[in-house]
C-alpha cells in the first residue's frame, strides 16, 4: 500500500508545481506587457506527470515495496511475555490473517460459537476459553499461551503419550469446558492453532518465556483450609462469581461475564485448575478483579485456602482412569489415588505438600 500512496502524492505534487509555475509565468508576461499565453496544455502536463512517476520509482527505496514483517513476540530476562502484536496481522496474507483472527475470537467468545446455544455447534458448558486464559491467552501469569507453540509436541505424563497442540486444546474442551473434542480438521481447530502459532512467533523451540502459564506459589507448612477459604470467597470473590458459585451471565446471553467456579456449568475434576497449586497460583496473580501479578490482592495463605474451598464444591465428574498410566509421575497435588508413595489421598489434595515433594525427590 505504501508505494501507490507515495506515487500518488508525487503525481499530485508535480501537478501542483506545474500549475503554480504556469500561473507565475502568466503573471510575469502580463507585467512585462507580453501576451499572457495559453499556458501549458493539460495533455502536456499529464505527459510530464507520467515521466516524473517513472523517474520517482528509481529513487524510492526498494524495501518499501515489501510489506513489513510480522512483529515477533519479544521478551527479555527482566521482561514478561505478552504475545505477538496482533495489529501487525495485516502483513500476512488475507486467508491466514482471517484464520488467526477467528482463532482469537473463538478464545474470547467460545460460548457464542460452541456453547449451549452455539452458532457452530453446542459442545461446551457455556464458559469461554478466556475465562481461564485471560486476555485471550496473553496476560502475564494469566494462564497464558506463551509456552504452547514452543514446547509442543511433547511427551505428557498425564496421558503417557506424545501430544501435539491439537490434543492439548481438546483436553481443555473436554475438561475445563466439560464438553466434547473439536474435529481436528475443523475450521475452529485450525483457527485456534493458527492463533497459538501466531502468539508463539519469535519464541525459540524449547524456550519458555518469562510470564508464561501460572505463578508457582511456595507450599504452605500446613494443609490448605477450606473453612478459611469460604470466608475469603465470601469477602473477595462472591461479588463476581455469586454466593452460590454459579457465576454471572451477560445480559441477554448464555455466555458468562464471570464464570461459575463449581456446579454443572463449571470445569470438571479432570481440569488443571482442580489441582490446588494451579488454582492457588492462578488466583494469587489475577484475582479478585483488578489484581495483577505485581499488585496482588490475596496473600499466599488466602490463595491456597480459597482454592481448597472452591475445589471441595460439587462439579462435573470425568472418567480419569486413563490418566497417569505411570503413577509415579502424578503431580504431588493430584487428588486421586493410587499413588506411588504412602501419603493419603487427603494430603495429596489439601497438603501439606512439602513432605510429599521431599519424598518424591528421594
Amino acid at each position: 500500500m505504501l508505494i501507490p500512496i507515495i506515487l500518488l502524492i508525487s503525481a499530485v505534487l508535480v501537478l501542483v508545481v506545474m500549475h503554480v509555475l504556469d500561473d507565475a509565468m502568466r503573471v510575469m508576461n502580463e507585467r512585462a506587457g507580453l501576451p499572457a499565453g495559453s499556458g501549458m496544455r493539460w495533455s502536456k502536463r499529464i505527459v510530464w506527470v507520467v515521466l516524473a512517476l517513472v523517474v520517482a520509482q528509481f529513487f524510492v527505496p526498494q524495501d518499501l515495496f515489501e510489506p513489513p514483517p510480522p512483529q515477533q513476540a519479544t521478551y527479555g530476562p527482566d521482561s514478561l511475555w505478552t504475545g505477538a502484536d496482533t495489529t501487525r496481522l495485516a502483513a500476512l496474507d488475507r486467508e491466514q490473517h482471517e484464520l488467526i483472527r477467528y482463532g482469537q475470537e473463538l478464545i474470547r467468545n467460545t460460548s457464542y460459537y460452541l456453547g449451549p446455544r452455539g452458532t457452530v455447534s453446542r459442545s461446551t458448558n457455556g464458559m469461554n476459553c478466556q475465562n481461564c486464559h485471560l486476555d485471550a491467552g496473553t496476560r502475564p501469569w494469566g494462564n497464558n499461551y506463551g509456552a504452547v507453540w514452543s514446547t509442543y509436541p511433547k511427551m505428557r505424563a498425564r496421558s503417557g503419550k506424545q501430544e501435539n497442540v491439537a490434543k492439548r486444546v481438546n483436553d481443555c474442551f473436554e475438561r475445563s469446558l466439560n464438553g466434547s473434542a473439536l474435529d481436528t480438521n475443523s475450521r475452529e481447530m485450525k483457527g485456534i492453532l493458527a492463533y497459538m502459532e501466531w502468539l508463539g512467533t519469535g519464541i525459540a523451540k524449547g524456550d519458555k518465556a518469562k510470564g508464561s502459564g501460572i505463578v508457582e506459589l511456595a507450599y504452605l507448612d500446613r494443609a490448605a483450609d477450606p473453612v478459611h477459604g469460604a470466608q475469603v470467597y465470601t469477602g473477595k470473590c462472591a461479588s463476581c462469581h455469586g454466593a452460590d458459585g454459579q457465576g454471572i451471565l451477560k445480559a441477554d446471553s448464555s455466555a458468562y461475564q464471570y464464570p461459575p467456579l463449581w456446579g454443572a456449568h463449571s470445569y470438571n475434576q479432570g481440569a488443571g485448575l482442580f489441582r490446588m497449586s494451579r488454582f492457588a497460583g492462578y488466583v494469587k496473580a489475577n484475582m479478585p478483579l483488578g489484581a495483577t501479578w505485581d499488585a496482588p490482592q490475596l496473600t499466599d495463605e488466602e490463595a491456597w485456602d480459597v482454592a481448597a474451598y472452591v475445589n471441595t464444591m460439587d462439579r462435573p465428574v470425568k472418567d480419569l482412569t486413563g490418566d497417569w498410566p505411570d503413577i509415579s509421575k502424578k503431580p504431588i497435588d493430584h487428588p486421586f489415588g493410587p499413588f506411588a508413595d504412602t501419603f493419603p489421598e487427603t494430603q495429596h489434595k489439601f497438603g501439606p505438600f512439602g513432605p510429599i515433594a521431599e519424598a518424591k525427590k528421594k
